[in-house]
């Protein structure tokens, strides 16, 4: 039996996975990467570094994603507090084309959220802080860095907060619509 468990999966390819925990009155113990547990339930990148923020309440980041030749796919988990967690899909031939959803991670519910290549990610703190932790398959290109508005009213996500603290730069990126020739 593996160890991670298909909770959801959205358009395909998106999964909240729920991973096998260990509990007793000590604490817990749970693995949170397994390359062929992973592989197990569909996922076979490779993911070759790993990032980590802190946020205080109601900060928003996003919506993220890297561009052709070197865009990411990110295995997400929230390690303190609660965030709500943000994927759209930007693949142009799909059906589900700029439709996004929201899952709920948490210190406490312990789920980690599959983001393939060709969705934006982005997620906003609703504790009073939180840490979140991701492995991607590239690394970082600031050539290929993109993002979309995380307000775009073509997208229209429902953010739980309309006043969420967002940085100068991603309150500049574009709406969707205004990138030309589009390609992820």
């Amino acid at each position: 039996m593996g160890k991670f468990k298909i909770l959801d999966k959205k358009f395909g390819e998106v999964m909240l996975l729920e991973p096998t925990v260990f509990g007793d009155n000590r604490g817990f113990f749970m693995e949170t990467y397994n390359a062929k547990d992973l592989e197990e339930v569909g996922i076979k990148d490779v993911f070759i570094q790993d990032n980590q923020s802190r946020s205080v309440g109601k900060v928003l980041r996003g919506l993220h994603f890297q561009t052709m030749p070197h865009p990411t796919s990110k295995l997400v988990r929230c390690i303190r507090g609660e965030i709500f967690d943000v994927v759209v899909d930007l693949r142009e031939d799909s059906d589900t084309f700029k439709k996004w959803e929201g899952f709920v991670l948490s210190e406490e519910n312990k789920k980690l959220l599959y983001v393939p290549v060709g969705f934006a990610h982005g997620f906003c703190v609703t504790s009073g802080e939180a840490e979140v932790a991701y492995k991607v398959n590239e690394y970082f290109y600031k050539e290929c860095d993109a993002g979309i508005r995380w307000n775009d009213p073509n997208v229209g996500v429902e953010w739980p907060f309309s006043d969420p603290v967002v940085s100068d730069k991603d309150s500049k990126l574009p709406f969707l619509n205004e990138i030309s020739g589009f390609k992820n």
